[in-house]
């Protein structure tokens, strides 16, 4: 029985972007330009993913999350995540920004904070999604800001179609 090596095997899945395989996580400088580089990163894989129907929504939600960890950060740089997960577009910044120790001065800081995302949190209100932000838990901590759009109230909300059924 003749046995054949292969050094370099072949990659198994070569699935086409659909929805349910958005994931995605993005580096960006915490500078002016971060928001319309996300907005345009969002709306290059949200098109590639066949997610056109929720497009006018995240895009608004990435820009106000970029925007406002731009604006926190003291760090040269912000994480940016977009991940589509049980029929909802998930959309994660984390910036720098730590949380204060001073109680008056951490209230005063997540106020800003908060007032900073109005938009955003329109958007998802409008969505029936979900927002808000804490201590990032991972290491180096900082904090994480989040919006959550399902995907049939956004598509209404927003005019889209909504989803396509699969044939």
């Amino acid at each position: 029985m003749p046995v054949t090596l292969s050094a370099c095997p072949a990659h198994a899945d070569r699935t086409a972007p659909t929805p349910e395989n958005l994931t995605y996580s993005l580096t960006l400088p915490s500078t002016l330009t971060s928001p319309a580089m996300a907005r345009a990163a969002t709306r290059t894989l949200l098109a590639a993913h066949g997610l056109r129907d929720i497009l006018d929504a995240a895009l608004q939600a990435i820009a106000e999350l970029t925007a406002t960890a731009c604006q926190f950060t003291a760090s040269p740089e912000i994480y940016v995540s977009l991940r589509y997960r049980e029929d909802a577009l998930r959309l994660i910044a984390y910036d720098s920004h730590p949380r204060h120790t001073n109680a008056r001065v951490a209230a005063a800081c997540e106020a800003r904070r908060r007032a900073a995302l109005r938009l955003l949190a329109c958007v998802t209100r409008t969505c029936g999604g979900d927002w808000g932000f804490g201590p990032a838990r991972e290491p180096g901590g900082g904090t994480r800001m989040w919006a959550t759009l399902p995907r049939t109230s956004t598509a209404s909300a927003y005019g889209g179609p909504g989803p396509v059924s699969p044939r």
